[in-house]
């Protein structure tokens, strides 16, 4: 042999290889390929409950969306409610007041015109005292000049 290689000592090397990585397989391979399969299995799991608990939540999200149309709705219509109520309250109201406003009127007319009528009646029945004693005082033929005065000073007499 001119490098000295011995070719026997090579193949039992080789077989050796052989027997030691195929012992090596059985003992170590298959128990770590076990292991990456239960870790894959179970990062399989996770997957998928992150998927269900993802899909859930967008069910509920879209639930509270249909909820909080539906609210936004309900309070809409309350409000216009609301509105068309407080509106028909200022109304009547209003109608109220503009009925008492003319009760009031016509109370005040109506007093105006008895307090008128009231007024024109002393003045009629003054005139009518006046003219008496002017005539009673005719008739005693005192001067009329001093008649009319003595009449002023008790008319001055009688309004104190």
């Amino acid at each position: 042999m001119p490098l000295n290689i011995d070719w026997q000592q090579i193949l039992l090397h080789w077989m050796n290889l052989a027997i030691l990585a195929g012992g090596l397989y059985f003992l170590l391979c298959k128990p770590v390929k076990q292991f990456m399969d239960k870790r894959e299995e179970y990062y399989r799991q996770l997957d998928r409950e992150a998927n269900e608990k993802l899909a859930e939540a967008q069910r509920v999200k879209a639930e509270y969306q249909e909820k909080m149309e539906g609210a936004e709705e309900e309070i809409h219509q309350t409000r216009a409610k609301i509105q068309q109520a407080a509106q028909q309250s200022a109304q009547e109201q209003l109608t109220q007041a503009q009925a008492q406003a003319k009760q009031i009127v016509d109370r005040a007319r109506t007093e105006a015109e008895h307090s008128r009528e009231r007024a024109l009646k002393e003045s009629q029945r003054e005139l009518r005292r006046l003219a008496a004693e002017a005539t009673r005082r005719l008739a005693l033929q005192e001067d009329p000049f001093d008649q009319f005065l003595d009449l002023a000073e008790r008319g001055e007499d009688d309004e104190e």
